[in-house]
């Protein structure tokens, strides 16, 4: 379902009427998200520059929304999926980083159960270049192209999308699969679509210390057969054993989950890999693609 959207799928933002909510719905829908509404309190004498509804249930039923944002609290983050999941959304995407660990692993089992797919948490959304934003991903990072991005770290991977564009390089999805060490998508989980994504001819995984996601990632492509070029970049070279560094989920106790563990895993599955964001922004663009 992540690869079938595009700019006619109808998102509802949850928390639509807070602060951060209508400013980020007013501007992905000015990337051409297609927002049809959201939920939230309305108080006395508000006006909204979106219908807003009671509930996800409601908002569904009015607009046929097949995906949502919720930009909510964390502490909110479990009552959002939970409405979104029993309204039948396919899609949920979670931004706020910190949801507790016990919500987290809930959020999980609702998603699963429902058939749900949840994006997060702590996640700068994702993106069809030139088709929809679910998120907060700078445009000047962002250009329809033919290389599929997977992503830890967002402002890493702002950065790298931004040496690309200005190389001419652009991107056929990017997915934030978020930091924190419980969440919904991960990078194994994108192996196969980005493999079968006809838009996606090469497929950049920007990673970091701490965790299995990558490792993971090195042994589903592998047994795929390594079916595009692949690239990666591990943020966290200088990380000290048993010390968080930014992400909750940055954090490396024993060999798996290290940057040597990762890079050697990941080259073992034919996935090039790179120190410098300079020397992996130069070598794909060399490369027909």
């Amino acid at each position: 379902m992540l690869f079938e959207l595009d700019g006619r799928s109808p998102v509802i933002v949850q928390g639509i009427t807070g602060r951060m909510g209508q400013k980020h719905a007013t501007l992905m829908q000015r990337y051409g998200t297609h927002i049809v509404g959201g939920t939230g309190r309305v108080r006395s004498g508000e006006a909204h520059a979106f219908p807003v509804y009671a509930d996800c249930g409601e908002a569904v039923r009015a607009t046929g929304a097949v995906a949502s944002i919720a930009l909510v609290p964390p502490q909110n983050t479990l009552e959002a999926v939970r409405e979104a999941a029993a309204a039948g959304l396919r899609v949920v995407v979670t931004v706020a980083e910190g949801v507790p660990v016990h919500d987290a692993l809930h959020i999980r089992a609702i998603a699963r159960a429902a058939g749900l797919i949840w994006v997060g948490a702590s996640t700068p959304g994702l993106c069809i270049p030139g088709e929809i934003k679910l998120g907060f991903l700078p445009d000047v990072s962002l250009a329809p192209g033919a290389v599929g991005v997977m992503s830890k770290s967002g402002t890493l991977s702002y950065e790298v999308g931004r040496r690309l564009v200005a190389r001419g390089l652009g991107q056929s999805a990017w997915i934030g699969v978020g930091g924190d060490p419980v969440k919904g998508v991960r990078f194994a989980d994108l192996a196969a679509g980005f493999a079968a994504h006809a838009a996606t001819r090469a497929v950049l995984l920007i990673g970091e210390i701490g965790g299995d996601e990558e490792e993971e990632f090195a042994d589903v492509w592998g047994r795929l057969g390594a079916p595009k070029p692949a690239y990666a970049l591990i943020a966290g070279a200088q990380a000290k054993e048993g010390v968080t560094m930014g992400h909750a989920g940055a954090l490396v106790l024993g060999e798996r989950g290290s940057l040597g563990s990762k890079q050697k895993s990941l080259r073992r599955a034919g996935v090039q890999v790179f120190d410098t964001l300079e020397t992996l922004a130069d070598a794909i663009a060399r490369v027909p693609i």
